[in-house]
């Protein structure tokens, strides 16, 4: 799924799953394959990356009740190693995983993984663009590396891994309500009070950090500005991630405090069908690197 032979890294292949929101092109530019994930609408599930992300929202709308999310299986794993490995016999397969604590497709990849000797797997303990940085950030480092074994690469991946940091502000809690992450009492105060609760990835585990008080167009900016700050994050890049339903007006205050905090390069990242179901609509994040 969504790369091309041409655009591989040396001898060495990645794959991660959909659930890190890298969109099919960025895929197909540095060959990464991907793994879906899944969404089961009441009895229908369907692989992630292949509805658009705004029919979670509509079918919670509709139905009253949340999509449910699952991983990877091994099944997911095997076809993809297999097909992997039938387009680049010669290759070596570097699986960079989903956080492995908060769903089962690193477990699944590594049974999967059982005699198949040319894949190697690394937890990232990221989720979402926490992921995609990872991801994207290796994928880089080994085009400029092709001499590199895959033990050489899947130690830079994890040095990369370390240095990612990521958070992001939910607009609504009613999603993390009816997910079961939140109280209903919790869901209700946050709504009357306007307290959005900052979510960071800490050791792979999703942990509330901060409280946020006001609206969006106000949090947005003020997020980026304080996120860079308190983490020391790289200028050169961050990446924003948003929800569907987020406004373009909080988007371009977003992207204005990140140009006046310095940053040289913004890449925008929208969620997959996995991300929205838990993050909500009008969701906003902000990831980047540290030195």
């Amino acid at each position: 799924m969504w790369a091309k032979k041409e655009t591989l890294m040396g001898n060495i292949v990645l794959l991660a799953e959909t659930g890190s929101d890298i969109p099919p092109e960025t895929a197909r530019q540095y060959g990464i394959y991907i793994v879906p994930m899944h969404v089961s609408f009441g009895e229908e599930t369907r692989d992630d990356g292949t509805f658009p992300p705004e029919e979670v929202c509509e079918y919670y709308r509709n139905a009253g009740k949340l999509p449910k999310t699952s991983g990877s299986v091994p099944e997911d794993f095997e076809v993809i190693y297999d097909r992997i490995h039938r387009e680049h016999p010669d290759s070596q397969i570097l699986y960079l995983a989903y956080s492995s604590v908060t769903t089962c497709s690193y477990q699944s990849g590594m049974i999967a993984a059982e005699g198949r000797d040319y894949v190697t797997a690394l937890d990232t303990k990221h989720v979402s663009v926490g992921q995609y940085v990872a991801v994207t950030t290796a994928a880089k480092l080994i085009r400029e590396h092709p001499e590199w074994s895959v033990e050489e690469a899947r130690d830079r991946a994890e040095e990369i891994s370390r240095r990612v940091r990521m958070c992001f502000v939910p607009d609504t809690l009613e999603f993390l309500r009816a997910g079961g992450r939140v109280s209903n009492a919790a869901a209700l105060c946050g709504a009357l009070l306007k307290i959005h609760p900052r979510i960071e990835i800490l050791d792979g585990y999703l942990k509330a950090t901060k409280k946020h008080r006001g609206t969006m167009k106000k949090i947005a900016p003020q997020l980026v500005r304080d996120y860079i700050a308190e983490q020391n994050l790289n200028k050169d890049e961050i990446w924003l991630i948003w929800a569907p339903g987020l406004d373009e007006e909080i988007k371009r205050e977003a992207q204005e405090a990140a140009r006046l905090s310095g940053v040289k390069k913004v890449t925008w990242v929208k969620t997959g069908g996995v991300i929205t179901t838990h993050g909500g609509p009008g969701a906003f994040g902000v990831a980047g690197l540290v030195d």
